[in-house]
């Protein structure tokens, strides 16, 4: 399964992640909500460094995530952390189940495009829809198509002091999915290293998609957004950010 060996390096290997601007651009994107937002589900929130810095921002988190490693991982990270401490949930995102209304959910760094199939797409859509008070905020982003074609046969390193990984990326246009196949390589307490596989992959959804997806789901007030900017996407830019409001 994707992260259960990535999980306890996967913080060091995405320090460039400037997840307070994330947090920024979020809540600008809050400050427009008619309806008071204080009660937020981070969706596929990961190791929860976003769900920790909206937390500590005095928002109520929930963080939900389908790997149980990338959990434990937030669940240790966000302990004592806050005021009101995230709680966490172990489910896929068309399974959503929480225990009352939340006013905004975010699902953050292109985690739609780990949904491959667009009918579990959209009812994970309908279960946030389900979830979400009247009134409330839902935002996430996506690597483009191009994006992902682009990635075609490209090789990366990631490394730290005790692990690195070596991933290539394949992407094929017949089933629209860029599959990252992962070598894993990490320094073991005897001083040994030890391999393991992962194998990732992300859907190249089209922006009018989604937005019929969001509409079929019951959302309404869709409007498109470029990479952490309030305007359109412009052509070329690799991420693009959806918002849209569950009707009054």
């Amino acid at each position: 399964m994707a992260y259960e060996n990535l999980a306890g390096c996967y913080d060091q290997f995405t320090r460039d992640v400037d997840y307070v601007r994330w947090a920024d651009y979020l809540e600008r994107h809050f400050a427009r909500s008619a309806l008071p937002i204080h009660t937020v589900l981070d969706l596929a929130c990961g190791t929860g460094s976003l769900t920790l810095e909206l937390a500590r921002r005095g928002y109520e988190m929930i963080g939900v995530d389908q790997s149980e490693e990338m959990l434990a991982q937030a669940a240790e990270k966000c302990r004592q952390a806050s005021e009101i401490p995230p709680l966490f949930l172990h489910q896929s995102m068309d399974k959503l189940d929480l225990y009352g209304t939340i006013d905004a959910c975010v699902c953050c760094l292109d985690s739609v495009n780990y949904v491959t199939s667009p009918q579990k797409l959209e009812r994970a859509f309908q279960r946030v829809h389900t979830f979400l008070m009247p009134g409330g905020l839902f935002m996430f982003d996506v690597n483009t198509p191009d994006k992902l074609r682009a990635l075609d046969g490209q090789v990366f390193l990631d490394e730290s002091a005790d692990a690195y990984c070596v991933w290539r990326a394949d992407y094929s246009a017949r089933r629209r999915v860029c599959t990252y196949g992962m070598d894993l390589f990490t320094l073991e307490p005897d001083g040994r290293w030890s391999r393991a596989e992962e194998l990732h992959e992300e859907y190249a959804y089209e922006p009018d998609e989604l937005e019929a997806l969001l509409v079929r789901a019951g959302f309404s007030r869709i409007k498109q957004y470029g990479e952490r900017k309030l305007r359109a996407p412009k052509a070329g830019e690799g991420r693009i950010f959806f918002a849209a409001r569950k009707e009054s």
